[in-house]
């Protein structure tokens, strides 16, 4: 009997999405340090334990997860306009961290919270602006993996696992190209089996944030809210820039000349279901329908270039990155050198190609940066109690570039009619 009343617990626990779980976590474990002070600190090896987990992740999530996306950018998959429409998600996502960068740059988000300011970032030395370009190219691959070197680590498995698809196309070899598919195997294997360690993680993360929110509340007390309000308004602003200054100004009233107004009406209904359910998978239905009815794109090109940006354009979570990397640094104060915020950029743009498909992939990618930054993992921990709402952000951001990418390559191709849909209701406004 005792055992049922368990398992039907547990059961209406795991029923609620683990970002809410976490969240609840986030703000009682703020409360109790708030209310206990400094006795709070004794969690403090909890939210370690959390820590740690999330950094064993880093190098196998890496590996396994861009061998996968290798597969499937290869040129037999892309084609002409394939490689336009990766490409400019590309484009666009780098242009996401710069201006997460910049915002960040100008608020300052995460400066004066006590206690921090004292923490060194894991990396002794700021490298040159020289040395991060030279650095993207490892010496010695093992190496790179072996120390947790990031960058290196995604420009070699994105080289490997290309080379990959490149020698299955072009080699007539039986042998050689079931070598290659048992390679993309074990890889899809291990990415599998990453996804179940991710899910442990995470669940264990709604103590690991609890931990971690009570000892940080406990040292710093009502100082440590402002930090994160900061952070939010932050990434709203970013985001907001980001979506008028490159998806509608830049693509769609510059480069395709129509009024971005037009996207803007056709595209709302994904913008606030995206907003409202955090997921640009779930709200692919609702975007490939807005694309077709309001915004008249041919379906040979939103059938791919949708479902693809579902997967791999990360415009929100890449600006997300930027945002968070500053909000860091100023936690530890350290200020990020030219070359080390290009590095974030890097990152963020290279990852995309594979991350997309991993639970919790913002925080997921998170790791990548701040190890690669050298700076404490444990902000990942505490940006997860906030997630929710930086997810909404993030994902609004995503569907909005997909649809503006949709447009252009469109365009690019002759497969959109701006004499009907919203297009013309806009410009006769």
């Amino acid at each position: 009997m005792l055992g049922s009343s368990i398992e039907s617990y547990w059961s209406q626990y795991r029923s609620v999405p683990i970002v809410y779980r976490i969240g609840v976590a986030f703000v009682l474990g703020s409360v109790l340090g708030l209310v206990l002070g400094e006795p709070a600190t004794v969690l403090e090896p909890l939210g370690d334990l959390f820590i740690n987990m999330l950094s064993m992740l880093v190098i196998p999530i890496i590996v396994f997860t861009l061998l996968m996306g290798a597969k499937r950018l290869s040129p037999s998959n892309l084609g002409k306009i394939g490689g336009q429409v990766v490409g400019l998600y590309a484009i666009t996502s780098a242009f996401a961290v710069l201006i997460g960068l910049a915002v960040s740059n100008l608020i300052s988000p995460g400066e004066g919270l006590e206690g921090w300011q004292e923490a060194e970032p894991d990396a002794a030395e700021a490298p040159s602006l020289q040395e991060v370009l030279l650095g993207i190219v490892p010496e010695n691959p093992v190496g790179a993996m072996a120390q947790g070197d990031v960058l290196p680590t995604i420009f070699f498995v994105i080289a490997f696992g290309l080379a990959l698809a490149l020698v299955q196309e072009s080699v007539e070899s039986e042998d050689v190209t079931n070598g290659v598919e048992t390679f993309f195997d074990i890889a899809e294997a291990g990415a599998e089996a990453m996804f179940k360690i991710v899910w442990g993680v995470m669940e264990y993360g709604v103590i690991g944030v609890f931990a971690l929110m009570a000892t940080v509340f406990g040292q710093a007390g009502t100082d440590a809210i402002i930090p994160f309000a900061l952070l939010i308004l932050t990434l709203l602003v970013a985001s907001v820039a980001h979506i008028v200054l490159v998806h509608f100004v830049g693509i769609v009233a510059l480069v395709v000349g129509e009024s971005p107004r037009g996207l803007l009406v056709g595209g709302k209904d994904a913008l606030i279901t995206a907003l409202s359910i955090r997921s640009s998978s779930g709200t692919l239905p609702v975007t490939m329908a807005n694309a077709d009815d309001n915004l008249h794109i041919d379906e040979s090109i939103y059938s791919f270039s949708l479902p693809l940006g579902a997967t791999i354009n990360m415009d929100g979570t890449a600006l997300y990155q930027g945002v968070v990397a500053i909000f860091a640094a100023n936690l530890v104060g350290v200020s990020l050198t030219v070359g080390e915020q290009l590095t974030v950029v890097a990152v963020a743009v290279l990852a995309s190609i594979g991350a997309a498909g991993v639970p919790g992939t913002g925080l997921i990618m998170l790791t990548l940066v701040l190890t690669q930054l050298g700076l404490p993992l444990a902000i990942v921990g505490f940006v997860a109690g906030v997630d929710p709402i930086l997810d909404r952000l993030r994902t609004m951001t995503n569907v909005s570039g997909d649809l503006a990418v949709t447009t252009l390559v469109a365009k690019w191709n002759d497969a959109v009619d701006f004499d009907s849909g919203t297009w013309v209701a806009s410009n006769r406004d």
